[in-house]
């Protein structure tokens, strides 16, 4: 009897676990709340808000009008890094690198330039979705690495060839910011060690400013995107300083604040770290912006009370950038969310969006929007 009784308050408990995390938090919809979308808000500070976008948005009706109501820019999730524009074939075939969009690329492109969309540009030169083949002798990684005067050639094709493809198609003038290079520098100070630095070196970034800088039209702003800036400031801060040519000008023109955050960060030392890449008197950025529930590896289910607590983290970070940007601190242009939806982002299991897996709005997206009194408060 004892046994039946254990198994039975056993079973009750798995039961109401296992609905830990699937609470459905209904909120007012967003028309019912204010006439106004992000965008709206985020103009009223001088910005563009965008989002990063794949097919699987635009070839849903229901993401693709969210996107074209909500956003004015867009970031390629995938299709512009490295992995997905240079055409192997094409590049063994001629002996240099080749640059080809694929048709998702295309496909996007023209969707932004048919919806007046404006695009950030990522990314040009990093260490992961980069083909291995690009380091090797002839474009075949069974050969030897490549020496630096060559890898310098071909970073210098990468660039060109990227710059060239996108007038070429007749997308150029939508572009504002590119990515020249990400995620470079390790939160202890140093260069991340990868296939660029073996075969050319540690200058390899300030090449790859030069060519970017050579061949990208002055309409586009060059930057450098990085993840846990909060912990690199300081690094980033001396590094950016080494991007000059010989008149002392500068090669870059913002630094990308990726923003991968978590309801565990301290919003107050976020905008300090802020605070201080704002003094390099560079463009800031915030270009990857979620906010996972809980900490990395540890997320938090969605609970009414976690997805407060992400809404209030929102609400205090934007107002945070909003009244820095107002009164001249920082000179920041755009805000990019990485994604919109739970559902389809990349980090899902710490429920970082804007929206909910249906669409439906979150105290996340009122943070967003400083609709303080629907923001978890």
């Amino acid at each position: 009897m004892k046994k039946k009784l254990l198994l039975s308050i056993f079973l009750i408990m798995t039961v109401i676990l296992s609905g830990c995390g699937t609470e459905k938090v209904v909120l007012p919809s967003q028309k019912e709340v204010t006439d106004k979308t992000i965008k709206d808000v985020f103009a009223e500070h001088g910005m563009k808000v965008g989002t990063c976008v794949s097919s699987a948005v635009k070839n849903d009706e229901k993401m693709q009008a969210l996107v074209l109501e909500q956003f004015n820019s867009i970031t390629m999730e995938n299709a512009m890094k490295p992995d997905y524009t240079l055409n192997h074939d094409k590049s063994m075939a001629e002996g240099k690198i080749v640059v080809e969009f694929n048709s998702e690329a295309l496909s996007l492109l023209g969707w932004a330039k048919n919806n007046n969309l404006a695009v950030r540009g990522h990314t040009l030169i990093w260490y992961s979705q980069t083909p291995e083949w690009i380091f090797h002798e002839g474009f075949d990684t069974n050969n030897a690495f490549v020496g630096r005067e060559e890898m310098l050639t071909r970073m210098e094709s990468m660039i060109r060839g990227m710059f060239e493809e996108l007038e070429n198609q007749g997308y150029l003038s939508l572009f504002y910011a590119f990515d020249v290079i990400n995620e470079a520098w390790m939160e202890d100070g140093t260069i991340r060690k990868n296939h660029w630095t073996e075969t050319i070196g540690d200058d390899y970034l300030k090449y790859a400013f030069y060519y970017a800088d050579k061949y990208a039209p002055e309409t586009i702003d060059l930057y450098y995107n990085d993840y846990n800036e909060q912990y690199k400031a300081d690094t980033l801060s001396t590094f950016v300083n080494t991007l000059k040519d010989e008149n002392g000008r500068y090669l870059i023109d913002g630094i990308g604040l990726q923003a991968h955050l978590f309801t565990s960060d301290d919003v107050a030392g976020y905008l300090a770290a802020v605070d201080i890449l704002a003094e390099t008197g560079l463009k800031l950025e915030i270009t990857e912006l979620d906010i996972g529930l809980g900490k990395y590896q540890n997320p938090q289910p969605a609970t009414d009370t976690h997805l407060k607590e992400q809404g209030r983290f929102c609400y205090e970070l934007i107002k945070g950038l909003f009244e820095r940007a107002d009164s001249g601190k920082i000179n920041m242009d755009a805000v990019t969310f990485w994604g919109f939806s739970d559902g389809i982002s990349w980090r899902r299991e710490y429920s970082p969006q804007l929206y909910d897996s249906e669409l439906n709005p979150k105290y996340f997206l009122y943070g967003a929007m400083q609709i303080r009194e629907h923001s978890g408060y």
